[in-house]
């Protein structure tokens, strides 16, 4: 069992448990753990054959504008039969909560929108004896093609802090994907986790998710011949550590980039546990282990190191060889990390996609969905989902799909 979900399993608070209550609670249970080895053996297996599954729903930055959506929208997920709600509040170094660090969000034209949406959620929630997890994408700087307005926005403030191949010019911004921060730059990381512990700090969120926790390099991100990050500090950092450039060793190079992303997770969870020990950290991960360094996302070694209580593999195939083979993967690795599957919504029947939440039910923590805009009307999308097509599609999915059914016993 993994050293963090092990305590949390048992001793960790139910929504708006009183603090008081969470220490004295959490002092018996340890009290008890270093007294007893059964604790560790048959009644810990005990408990979480009696912990309910993971039937989590990502909800993006899009799906809501006002405080009134952000109440509807955690009613419905209730009403659906979630509990768990991955509720997206920085994507793209923009905040859905007001930080000292980052500005409001451009959907809210930079300003207070007048209420606090991930307050609000956690409320909600809350009161609905759900958990709510904070998403926040980590390493994007940007989304789209027309560069932020707002002057204290880190693409503006900082431009060194962005990626820059080997001919000194900065990735290009492009019209449906990220810019991202350089995560090889000490002063980066700083940054990142200064949201992240802020979070933390002020939130009573049951979770941090962690999203984008890796390079966003696929195209349009990264064209043909480029390679990033080549900047003359990067470098120079890359060269005082390993005493050989990325041209003498390619796999040195590709390796350390990794090790950047995984020192980042390190101090991310670090930060967040210093102001909330019990705190979930989970992140959603690519589906299959050979990819993974593709994007320098070397989730193995997170789950060697204990860095994340939870993994959220993006299991969004249609193909159902396919989906079953990363299944039976991913079995292995819930031996030695918490696991819940994740599915999209709208690439198979509502039968199919039942049927493979059982699955990972049955087998794994449990599963999450993608996503709300799916299933729902949603307030401000970035892709053509409200024309009445896509509504019909959506009552037909939710008239099939949801409510979900009553959860089956765990074994």
């Amino acid at each position: 069992m993994h050293r963090n979900t092990k305590v949390r399993l048992i001793a960790r608070r139910p929504p708006g448990f009183p603090r008081l209550q969470q220490l004295v609670h959490l002092a018996l249970f340890l009290g008890l753990l270093a007294c007893s080895s059964a604790v560790q053996n048959g009644s810990q297996d005990k408990h979480l054959s009696e912990t309910p599954s993971v039937r989590a729903i990502w909800i993006t930055r899009w799906d809501y504008q006002t405080e009134s959506d952000v109440r509807k929208i955690v009613q419905n997920c209730a009403d659906a039969g979630f509990n768990n709600l991955l509720f997206q509040v920085r994507g793209n170094a923009t905040t859905f909560f007001p930080s000292t660090h980052e500005p409001w969000a451009e959907q809210f034209n930079w300003q207070d929108p007048g209420f606090d949406p991930l307050q609000v959620a956690i409320t909600e929630a809350h009161s609905r004896n759900m958990e709510l997890h904070a998403w926040m994408n980590v390493v994007p700087a940007w989304w789209g093609a027309e560069l932020p307005s707002d002057p204290n926005h880190v693409v503006n403030a900082h431009p060194e802090w962005l990626w820059y191949d080997q001919a000194g010019k900065r990735q290009p911004a492009s019209e449906n994907f990220y810019l991202s921060l350089n995560p090889c730059l000490p002063e980066v990381r700083t940054h990142i986790t200064s949201v992240f512990r802020e979070v933390a700090a002020k939130y009573d969120v049951d979770g941090i998710h962690f999203d984008y926790i890796r390079f966003p390099n696929e195209p349009p991100a990264v064209l043909a011949g480029r390679d990033y990050p080549r900047d003359a500090r990067t470098l120079k950092l890359f060269e005082l550590e390993t005493h050989i450039t990325p041209e003498q060793n390619p796999e040195a190079w590709n390796t350390w980039r990794a090790d950047q992303v995984t020192g980042l997770l390190r101090e991310l969870g670090q930060a967040i546990h210093q102001e909330r020990p019990l705190v979930e950290l989970s992140a959603a991960v690519g589906s299959e282990a050979h990819r993974a360094m593709e994007h320098f996302q070397d989730w193995e070694t997170w789950i060697e190191e204990q860095l994340v209580d939870t993994l959220y593999p993006m299991n969004y195939t249609g193909d159902d060889e396919l989906f079953s083979s990363r299944m039976a993967t991913w079995l292995q690795h819930s031996q030695n990390v918490s696991v819940v599957m994740g599915l999209h919504a709208n690439n198979s029947t509502p039968a199919t996609l039942l049927e493979r939440a059982s699955s990972a039910e049955t087998g794994l923590q449990g599963f999450a969905m993608f996503g709300y805009l799916y299933l729902w009307e949603s307030a401000n999308q970035i892709i053509d989902l409200q024309n009445t097509q896509r509504a019909e599609e959506r009552t037909l999915l939710r008239q099939e799909l949801l409510p979900l059914p009553a959860p089956e016993s765990r074994p």
